[in-house]
């Protein structure tokens, strides 16, 4: 049941593609101090957490297009809970989705994040700030480029981190195993959810990636 499926190098990805291949609204870049904030977490999302990431968006601002929504990627609880959060940070909504982790961040597959690392060939999921960039469909079908904006992270692009959906994200590895397969570091959610996530997201939108 051990799944570990993504690419390990981005010169191993399929060719690019100019245009997404799932519609993304079109939305001119806001700008940080033009973007309303919610001023507490969301319903769902922990506290601190919440805190570390706006604190994340301020530090990366210039680098990161749009800051009307984000995504927190919660590794401090199990993959078997939804705990990839796509918060809009105007109203406070917050939508709460699967992801998986990384097999080398879980080498025993108990369901839980043990470790980050930024390792090329580790396998495992990596910590910090993330933009979202272009579209290609890859050996996962549509995929989603992530630049890392830390040193945490600072290998995304070489190690092919990427957003992308897998069959091992599904709610029903759940109700047969109890918790989802693993990717190889990227943000694997379900087959049916990753149209959601590039709706809400698309290009130029933070991802943080966290254990509090």
């Amino acid at each position: 049941m051990a799944a570990s499926a993504c690419a390990s190098r981005v010169q191993t990805v399929a060719k690019f593609i100019p245009a997404p291949p799932i519609p993304v609204p079109v939305e001119a870049p806001k700008v940080a101090a033009a973007a309303p904030r919610h001023p507490v977490a969301p319903a769902g999302v922990r506290p601190e957490l919440f805190k570390r990431a706006i604190a994340a968006l301020d530090r990366h601002s210039m680098a990161i297009g749009s800051h009307d929504r984000i995504a927190i990627a919660d590794f401090d609880i199990p993959s078997s809970q939804p705990r990839f959060h796509i918060v809009h940070l105007g109203t406070g909504e917050c939508e709460s989705l699967l992801v998986a982790h990384g097999s080398g961040s879980d080498p025993d597959h108990t369901g839980f994040l043990q470790r980050f690392s930024n390792d090329i060939s580790s396998k495992a999921t990596c910590e910090g700030a993330f933009v979202t960039a272009d579209y290609y469909t890859g050996q996962h079908g549509p995929s989603q480029r992530l630049m890392g904006l830390d040193p945490t992270n600072s290998n995304a692009l070489d190690r092919a981190i990427v957003v992308h959906s897998a069959w091992y994200a599904n709610a029903d590895m759940i109700a047969k195993w109890g918790k989802l397969g693993r990717s190889e570091g990227c943000f694997a959610v379900g087959e049916g959810d990753l149209e959601t996530v590039f709706l809400r997201l698309g290009a130029g939108r933070m991802i943080y990636s966290a254990k509090v």
